[in-house]
């Protein structure tokens, strides 16, 4: 067998498999980084519209076409001015580290500790209170349901936000790592 009439193909094959490895990667975590958030949502509206103009080039449909692909012109830019806020956390959390993400198990121990101490003083109080802690689902699309908050979370600050009558009591408290994200927040029932 002649190997040499195929060596053209062996230096051409092996770039062309790495990008495409590393495209569908960098696509697979972009999916990850929007799974549970309002974002997934529009990507799958964008998908749809995506196909519908598609659909619309083929069938030659000129004004459908037309008018989609100036939805995609115009909807980039009132992307951007609408999901400023988001785009904001996505970048940061993008330029966070993997290292800086992860908290170390005296961080997480902390944390179970003064949200533990918060039940504690509440459940002696007779007060009911709902917290959730992001995990592999986020809870970015809930914030907007309650008050945004960047603190810390501390024993003290979950015991005054639960205390009865106080204006963020009828509500979860969403916790990210170290730090509650939001109060007064509507979670669904399921």
């Amino acid at each position: 067998m002649n190997l040499e009439a195929y060596q053209f193909l062996i230096p051409r094959f092996w770039p062309d498999v790495v990008e495409i490895i590393l495209v569908a990667f960098v696509i697979y975590r972009f999916l990850l980084f929007l799974v549970g958030t309002r974002a997934m949502q529009i990507v799958v509206g964008v998908m749809i519209l995506s196909v519908a103009y598609f659909g619309a080039l083929l069938a030659k449909f000129t004004m459908i076409s037309a008018l989609l692909s100036y939805v995609f012109t115009f909807g980039a830019f009132a992307a951007v001015v609408v999901f400023q806020p988001e785009l904001r956390n996505a970048l940061a959390r993008l330029g966070q580290s993997r290292f800086m993400r992860r908290f170390s198990q005296s961080e997480r121990q902390s944390v179970a500790e003064e949200i533990g101490e918060a039940m504690d003083r509440l459940s002696r109080a007779g007060t009911g209170a709902i917290i959730a802690v992001e995990g592999d689902i986020g809870l970015e699309e809930f914030i907007s349901s309650g008050v945004p908050m960047e603190a810390k979370v501390s024993a003290d600050l979950l015991t005054t936000i639960f205390t009865p009558y106080s204006p963020l009591h009828d509500g979860a408290v969403l916790v990210r790592g170290d730090r509650i994200i939001g109060a007064g927040c509507v979670l669904p029932l399921t």
